[in-house]
């Protein structure tokens, strides 16, 4: 017999409620929620030791995405990471005093302001994705690398159903 985790008590209890309760949907469902939970939680820890938030480690991970030279508009930015544009505005004042962007006119059009990663953020985001990195690989070391295959390509599935739906989960540009 498998062994039962934390979710299959969840599930059990919740069947009694719910008696249509599907245990395999509220398994797969609730196992990948407190996963990404966990992940959130070792993601804040590795960003706070470099004096960040999490949300201004999105930003900051936004604009290292663009490549060098590492800027982008407060638009561009703001549409990356789901920001309404005000607050974003607040968040790039804190990470200006902070010292991890510059805030510059674009040489092309003086009217448009720019926002470019200093030294210091690259620093911060080199040490944040090694212990990201690190804790991701011991959260699927559990797993075969054939498994960890089988199982990014059944969540790749999933996010194609649901963007073909309309959507991207995930604002990048195409190559």
């Amino acid at each position: 017999m498998t062994e039962k985790d934390s979710i299959d008590r969840h599930i059990a209890l919740w069947k009694r409620e719910v008696p249509g309760l599907d245990p395999v949907v509220e398994g797969a469902v609730v196992r990948m929620q407190v996963l990404v939970q966990r992940m959130h939680r070792l993601r804040a820890r590795a960003v706070a030791a470099q004096g960040l938030k999490p949300f201004e480690f999105d930003i900051l991970w936004h604009l290292r995405s663009l490549g060098s030279p590492y800027r982008g508009t407060p638009t561009l930015i703001a549409e990356r990471t789901d920001i309404h544009p005000a607050t974003l505005t607040s968040r790039l004042d804190r990470l200006e005093q902070a010292g991890f962007v510059i805030r510059l006119h674009d040489p092309g059009d003086r009217r448009r302001l720019l926002v470019e990663l200093t030294d210091q953020a690259h620093e911060a985001l080199e040490a944040s994705i090694g212990v990201n990195s690190d804790a991701e690989k011991e959260l699927l070391s559990a797993l075969t690398r054939t498994e960890r295959t089988q199982l990014s390509g059944l969540l790749r599935k999933l996010v194609l159903a649901v963007e073909s739906e309309g959507s991207r989960l995930l604002a990048v540009e195409d190559d």
